[in-house]
């Protein structure tokens, strides 16, 4: 059985979907369509740059999301291939919208503009440069979430993605971070401080997830017969009403990625097809468990040698 897994922030290339955009009407489309409902060049953004304009948050998520439903698209439109035989539809972080939307639960258009507040609201929760992320490598979360707790009077710091095997990312503000960086040094536990302007996944969002809250409840979710694992369950949804509650709590929550990967796996997934751009989560599933089949899905080549 196979699940079709879908990339958060990070992966972003300038000129990704490229080749798609060139040859397929049904990505011009979907191009053109993001630029009206934005208000907002996307398009030039993804295709022409400048990097500094598609790293921005707001620009990067919604960015993502149109690559990897583009890629979705093409895969089942003009190649015929049934991707919703998919015993699982998943993401990482903004990547749990592509899935929803892949899967039928969430309209094009609606994702995309919650994706451009998502990004925004989430950028600015916390002024810029108060906050950020550091990447712990080599630990456990049993370990880190010990000395987290251990110096919580002396800092406040949280888990914010579960990724892999020995890959572990924090969240906090600087101030905080600096702390736990000298305490993860005197234990010899490898880290580094990530080039992120914001603190994602833990209570710093609070002020993200009150206008999400909002914008995510106003809007009419579809049914449908796919079923999501949630990046804050790292288990099955696919009740309408269970999915909004928890798009708003995975703001602030920990993205389960390692544990939503081997329930996955458990529940007889040994084949994983990765839609968008990079190979992120293919790489990360590969430290997990190296006996499962990946597919990475980044160019037309991709799609000739793909076979579920």
């Amino acid at each position: 059985m196979f699940s079709v897994i879908f990339p958060g922030q990070g992966s972003q290339l300038v000129g990704m979907g490229k080749e798609f955009f060139d040859k397929y009407d049904i990505v011009k489309r979907l191009f053109k369509e993001a630029d009206e409902v934005l208000g907002l060049n996307l398009s030039k953004i993804i295709l022409e740059g400048p990097k500094e304009e598609l790293d921005l948050t707001c620009n990067t998520q919604p960015a993502i999301f149109l690559i990897s439903f583009s890629i979705f698209k093409v895969i089942t439109k003009e190649f015929n291939i049934d991707l919703h035989q998919a015993k699982y539809f998943a993401g990482h972080s903004l990547g749990e919208y592509s899935a929803l939307s892949s899967a039928g639960y969430l309209g094009f258009a609606e994702t995309i503009k919650l994706l451009r507040t998502r990004g925004d609201s989430m950028q600015n929760a916390v002024p810029k440069g108060e906050g950020g992320m550091v990447a712990v490598l080599g630990s456990t979360t049993e370990i880190i979430d010990k000395i987290l707790y251990a110096n919580n009077k002396n800092f406040i710091a949280e888990i914010a993605n579960d990724n892999s095997d020995g890959q572990i990312v924090i969240s906090g503000k600087n101030t905080d971070l600096s702390k736990l960086i000298e305490i993860l040094k005197s234990n010899n536990i490898k880290n580094i401080k990530l080039p992120v302007s914001a603190p994602f996944h833990c209570k710093l969002m609070k002020k993200a997830t009150e206008i999400m809250k909002k914008e995510i409840n106003d809007i009419n979710f579809e049914e449908s017969k796919n079923v999501l694992i949630s990046n804050v369950t790292a288990s099955e949804i696919s009740n309408k009403d269970e999915i909004k509650k928890l798009l708003i709590d995975q703001i602030e929550n920990r993205v389960r990625w390692r544990e939503s990967v081997n329930y996955m796996i458990k529940n007889d997934v040994d084949h994983f097809i990765e839609i968008g751009p990079g190979k992120v989560l293919s790489g990360l599933i590969k430290r997990i468990n190296k006996s499962v089949k990946i597919d990475t899905i980044n160019n037309e080549n991709d799609i000739n040698n793909l076979k579920i």
